[in-house]
């Protein structure tokens, strides 16, 4: 615990200096950005904005988006960017984001991308987005994958490779039998892998001709790459 504050610590002290404004986090699947998030929260204390998040919410709330995106899931459909743009722009309004935010699976696409930037452009002294990509190595990913198990009885996860068992196959806690995910295959990830860089490709691109791009390694410990995206921000906002 001390280590990690001793690392970030500086990071929050240079994030201060500064509005990070919207910031994009992008990355494989598997490469932590969910847990980057949370270290960029304690920061710059800004929200973290999910997609994900935004539909469920807007569905168990009954909003009219909401309500508008249950009748197209439930005809088994993808809820299209014009609706994920509108939730988006709510959610946007809200006055916690005055300074700034984290965003995690929006844009994911060229054309959201583009939405976002006008948008963003037409508000009138609103930042531009910047957007930083963790990068990993595949195998490193695929190991992440692969060898994840989980504990079905108190939820604790293991690694084959980076966190295993003290017995095989069992949970130290519990003694449960652990489980694998039936998504975390190798199957499974290099599809998911060819979708991610199809979409994202130009996003990185786009934000990259723009000069509003930078890569950190996420390799390192959660910390160090915690630091490294708050130095990438402040470098990009310079």
């Amino acid at each position: 615990m001390s280590s990690s504050n001793s690392t970030v610590t500086p990071g929050r002290e240079e994030g201060r200096k500064t509005t990070p404004g919207p910031i994009l986090l992008l990355g494989a699947p598997g490469v932590g950005k969910g847990t980057q998030a949370k270290e960029l929260i304690k920061v710059w204390e800004i929200p973290q904005i999910s997609t994900g998040d935004l539909l469920r919410g807007n569905v168990a709330q009954g909003t009219e988006l909401g309500k508008t995106a249950k009748e197209i899931m439930g005809r088994g459909e993808l809820v299209p960017d014009t609706l994920v743009n509108e939730m988006v722009a709510v959610r946007l309004q809200q006055p916690d984001t005055a300074n700034g935010y984290i965003l995690d699976g929006f844009p994911r696409t060229l054309v959201q991308a583009n939405w976002l930037d006008e948008r963003l452009a037409a508000l009138g002294g609103a930042l531009p987005l910047v957007a930083v990509s963790i990068k990993v190595d595949y195998n490193q990913l695929l190991r992440r994958i692969t060898g994840r198990r989980n504990c079905p009885v108190c939820q604790s996860i293991y690694n084959l490779y980076g966190k295993p068992p003290a017995k095989e196959g069992f949970c130290d806690v519990d003694g449960a039998a652990l489980a694998q995910r039936a998504d975390d295959t190798e199957k499974v990830f290099e599809e998911r892998m060819r979708a991610y860089e199809a979409l994202t490709a130009p996003v990185v691109e786009h934000y990259r001709a723009l000069g509003r791009f930078a890569e950190v390694d996420g390799g390192r410990p959660i910390p160090e790459i915690a630091a490294g995206i708050v130095a990438a921000v402040e470098r990009l906002r310079s």
